[in-house]
């Protein structure tokens, strides 16, 4: 939540309604514009359009990504901690970590993660829908396991892998957040993001730990370039934005509009 903190772009290229060659050659043309971070998301069928479209599933994706990239980094926005065991979640990632880590030595990983709350992906893949609530419990009970599976993985991860947690729930996902994140992701609008700094200042004092150092992140208008819009979220102290894109096309044009507008601002704040 530092005030000199540089701007980001991070990219959610939607692996829905489009083969698989347009999501691999769009990462590709996305780094080679100099995103800083490409996503996908972690569901098993479109959330738009035809909802039985085109579809492919997150993490094995994420496996290509890791080796087709060389700069940029990625992640899901967000992963559901309902569809895997929280120690194989870890393992993944660790390995995701590796994978990307080419040249540097250091991996690229984000480790984006959620309660879930797609119930067509719960039913049609057997998993427990559950409530709201238990969701969100067993989130709590598997980030402790995470980290502590990092912690014991041979070889271990090649950095302190980042953890985005979403959503903005103030009673538990942002006790989470305070408890475990290095990234904040929400939908939350520049009027009432104040209010929900505040409760994550409240909640990392309950839980012993200054979440001044965490970067907050914001989803931008994706279908058109709205400068006020993404002035008023860095204002109220976002610094990753993040743009959705989805097939079958995956138009670049307004990705483009908010690199040119990321490194005009920049630009102006390191004069």
């Amino acid at each position: 939540m530092s005030a000199d903190s540089p701007i980001r772009l991070g990219v959610q290229v939607q692996p829905q309604h489009a083969q698989y060659q347009a999501i691999r050659d769009t990462v590709l043309r996305l780094e080679d514009l100099g995103v800083d971070i490409v996503f996908n998301w972690d569901h098993f069928f479109p959330l738009t359009g035809d909802r039985d479209g085109l579809h492919f599933e997150a993490w094995t994706m994420l496996g290509a990504w890791a080796e087709q990239t060389e700069r940029i980094e990625f992640g899901s926005l967000v992963n559901c901690n309902s569809y895997r065991n929280a120690d194989l979640q870890a393992d993944m990632a660790r390995t995701l970590d590796h994978i990307s880590a080419k040249g540097t030595g250091t991996g690229r990983f984000i480790f984006g993660t959620g309660s879930g709350w797609f119930q067509r992906d719960y039913d049609e893949y057997g998993y427990e829908f559950g409530t709201v609530g238990s969701r969100l419990d067993d989130l709590a009970e598997a980030l402790p396991r995470v980290r502590a599976r990092w912690a014991k993985l041979n070889p271990a991860p090649t950095r302190e892998i980042p953890i985005m947690i979403g959503g903005k729930g103030e009673q538990k996902t942002l006790k989470l957040v305070a408890q475990h994140a290095d990234i904040w992701h929400s939908f939350v609008s520049p009027a009432d993001l104040p209010h929900k700094l505040d409760v994550l200042r409240r909640w990392g004092d309950e839980v012993g730990r200054d979440v001044s150092g965490i970067v907050v992140s914001n989803e931008l208008e994706r279908s058109r370039f709205d400068v006020e819009h993404a002035q008023a979220l860095h204002d109220a102290g976002v610094r990753l934005f993040t743009l959705g894109i989805s097939g079958p096309g995956y138009d670049l044009t307004v990705v483009r509009d908010f690199l040119r507008w990321r490194d005009e601002r920049n630009g102006r704040a390191a004069a």
